[in-house]
């Protein structure tokens, strides 16, 4: 059976992917980017729009990351006013269960739903840092461990809220003691969509247990039928069924008028991305020390990494990523020694990169393959140019997909639920 494509757009806050230089980027405050994405995304028949979310603005050396964007606009006020410029297109959000409370985020997502008349999708995430937990009054409370247990009891806490609507609620366990009134009446979807995007074995099976998605970082063939084999068989001892969860990788693209001209953007667009400052800023999170004085076009620092707790870089992914410093630093130079690679080209061959690249037809193609073939059931797409860079997409491939009868020309239904095909 041919199986339909889920697409859905994201927009890139914090993030190693955008091209701050392109003449074309704009603002990633100014409501006006949000509404040109957004409206991209319901033209192309988009199941939703996603936005993450920042808690604290990451820094290095101690002062904040400034090869960042600075400016992270409130999820929930971003997606309401969305709401008004959209019609059909899901609005979904990421909200913290670490330094959220139950009762709030509940009645923050009923509203939304209220207000997009069932678009809502709440992306549930943990913090994995004391550093973020600092601007909040319980700030490095809780044990890594202990991230998944609360934010299962965080969600469930939040159903009963969902499913009371306006009326009496009560829910006691080890993370939380409430009691008293909901005042939302239950909203077009009952509940917002849950995805979630954690990576870990924890993740997945909080995934398996209570998502409706799950947003990952599996985008190829092998990791991704990995991955999508992995979560779906998780499901059953829950009670579900492979259709209950939609596996969305994160996917970037570059498109060209053939494969062989999108695969010269595409290499521009990646040099874009890592500029020398960047590829050093990148170095100095795995070596954990100063290496402002090397030059990028140079070889690789002679030094060796500083073991032990990260003390130049806070809130990077990096530093999660790269768990043994010494090992991944001795990788790299023979990798840079082989290929003869400088500072920069090294972290441009190791670093994040385009998922898609080619002519319409072939992203096209690649797309379908992947999912047609268990490894997803379609992407989120990461534009390198915000807000215009889905444009060529919405315009181009989509229109194929659509030909090869793998994905919608309009919405079947007014919800976020129907797009998803999920109950």
């Amino acid at each position: 059976m041919t199986k339909q494509i889920h697409l859905a757009a994201h927009f890139p806050g914090v993030n190693n992917t955008t091209v701050w230089s392109d003449p074309q980027a704009g603002s990633h405050i100014e409501f006006d980017s949000f509404v040109h994405l957004a409206r991209t995304a319901e033209r192309a028949k988009f199941d939703f729009f996603f936005l993450a979310e920042g808690l604290r603005l990451r820094e290095q050396g101690g002062k904040i990351y400034d090869l960042d964007v600075v400016g992270r606009p409130d999820t929930f006020t971003v997606l309401a006013a969305l709401a008004a410029v959209t019609e059909r297109l899901g609005l979904a959000g990421t909200i913290n269960s670490t330094f959220n409370e139950p009762y709030e985020v509940a009645r923050q997502f009923a509203s939304l739903d209220h207000l997009s008349d069932g678009r809502a999708a709440w992306n549930v995430v943990t913090s994995w840092d004391a550093f973020t937990g600092e601007n909040f009054r319980r700030g490095g409370f809780l044990a890594n461990e202990d991230r998944y247990t609360r934010a299962e009891s965080f969600l469930r806490t939040a159903w009963k809220l969902f499913d009371t609507g306006v009326g009496q609620f009560e829910h006691k366990d080890q993370h939380f003691d409430i009691s008293g009134t909901f005042g939302v009446p239950r909203s077009p979807q009952g509940r917002p969509v849950i995805l979630q995007a954690g990576d870990s074995d924890e993740g997945r099976e909080f995934a398996a247990a209570t998502a409706d998605a799950i947003f990952s970082r599996h985008g190829t063939l092998e990791a991704g039928q990995k991955f999508y084999s992995d979560v779906k068989g998780r499901l059953a001892k829950y009670g579900r069924t492979h259709d209950q969860l939609v596996v969305l990788p994160a996917a970037t693209f570059v498109l060209g008028d053939t494969d062989a001209d999108a695969q010269e953007k595409a290499a521009v667009v990646r040099r874009q991305q890592v500029s020398g400052a960047t590829a050093i800023r990148f170095l100095e999170q795995i070596w954990n020390r100063d290496l402002s004085a090397y030059d990028p076009d140079g070889p690789l620092p002679e030094v060796e990494p500083v073991i032990g707790e990260n003390t130049i870089a806070k809130g990077r992914a990096s530093v999660r990523m790269f768990k043994d410093p010494a090992a991944t630093v001795k990788q790299w130079r023979e990798k840079a020694s082989a290929k003869n690679l400088s500072i920069r080209d090294l972290v441009i061959d190791v670093s994040a990169r385009q998922n898609f690249i080619g002519s319409a037809d072939s992203v096209a193609t690649q797309i379908n393959d992947l999912v047609q073939q268990d490894a997803a059931d379609g992407f989120i797409l990461v534009p390198h140019v915000t807000p215009g860079g889905l444009d060529e997409f919405a315009d181009t491939v989509v229109p194929l997909l659509q030909e090869r009868g793998v994905f919608r020309s309009e919405y079947s239904g007014p919800t976020l639920r129907d797009h998803l095909g999920i109950r």
